[in-house]
């Protein structure tokens, strides 16, 4: 399987080659399929690294432990930037 970086690059190609607008209808469909499976590719990978995402947190006086980092949702995300 490819790695994030890999995909990402097949996809802004796909993404050019169809914002050309020289392919066939059939070859449009084809690469646009193949771009829909890449980006959900993508967003699987980036949803994976999001998880691994980890805080290190210092409580007092105590050890240094690892907690995962809270990931707010796209609500929330959308929410904020609106009232800013």
């Amino acid at each position: 399987m490819a790695n994030f970086e890999q995909q990402l690059t097949a996809l802004e190609t796909v993404v050019e080659r169809l914002e050309r607008g020289e392919l066939s209808l059939d070859e449009s469909v084809r690469l646009f399929e193949e771009g829909i499976k890449l980006s959900n590719a993508c967003k699987q990978e980036l949803e994976a690294a999001e998880g691994k995402i980890q805080l290190l947190v210092e409580p007092g006086t105590g050890p240094i432990s690892v907690r995962d980092l809270p990931v707010e949702d796209d609500d929330s995300i959308e929410d904020d930037e609106e009232e800013e």
